[in-house]
């Protein structure tokens, strides 16, 4: 897909990965609505980006309303919709005995269902799109290695990546007929990321790279699922 006049939703666009992903698609020529509970947050990336390229969409995407609020204002707005990133994620680690409760279904809530709501939104717009030229678009659901490793202390964390990747799977089966693509990404430790990591990690901006030249394939190209690693995680 060429991405020069692209319309992109990229989720948690506000801060970490979201924000590296949204200048990697601006920078391509994409205009990008980005999603996040703070539009305040948002509107100081509009002022960086330029209010043509990034436009802030204030959402919440566990809320069902808030979701389909912020994707008809895309469709509204830009007619519309080529890309969607999944990448409003949630983190709480610790031992199942000592976990709250709300922090795992604030982790399911936040990396599961928002997915889920989210693409659903988006499907009607891209099989649309499909009708008319013979691609619908592509969408990127933000995982983690720990969506394919488990680790003690980190079972809430682990069920929802692990819920990211089945969800994308059958999503992909899915909807490739209807010209829509589906992919997951599982990054190792990234800088951004939150809690302690190795000294070494991957860098926010290569991510970032590497979703851009998933979405640049040729439309007949799919790859299902990239694994992301530091080479040297220790330094």
């Amino acid at each position: 897909m060429d991405l020069h006049d692209k319309v992109s939703v990229v989720t948690g666009a506000s801060r970490g990965l979201g924000r590296h992903f949204s200048e990697a698609l601006t920078d391509e020529g994409a205009t990008v609505y980005g999603l996040a509970r703070s539009r305040a947050d948002l509107e100081e990336i509009q002022d960086n980006f330029g209010a043509d390229a990034f436009r802030p969409v204030a959402c919440d995407v566990r809320d069902e309303s808030s979701v389909q609020q912020a994707f008809q204002t895309v469709t509204e707005e830009a007619g519309r919709l080529d890309v969607l990133v999944n990448n409003a994620g949630l983190g709480r680690h610790d031992d199942v005995t000592d976990a709250r409760v709300e922090d795992w279904n604030a982790m399911l809530e936040t990396n599961v269902r928002g997915p889920f709501l989210c693409a659903r939104a988006a499907l009607p717009p891209m099989r649309a799109q499909n009708e008319k030229s013979g691609f619908g678009g592509h969408i990127i659901n933000v995982a983690s290695i720990a969506g394919l490793v488990e680790n003690p202390g980190m079972a809430g964390y682990n069920a929802s990546k692990f819920g990211v990747r089945g969800f994308s799977l059958a999503l992909m089966k899915e909807v490739r007929d209807d010209g829509i693509k589906v992919s997951c990404v599982y990054p190792g430790s990234v800088e951004t990321s939150f809690g302690s990591g190795p000294p070494n990690p991957l860098q926010p901006e290569d991510v970032a790279a590497t979703v851009t030249h998933l979405l640049e394939s040729p439309d007949n190209y799919l790859v299902s699922e990239v694994v992301m690693r530091p080479l040297r995680p220790r330094g």
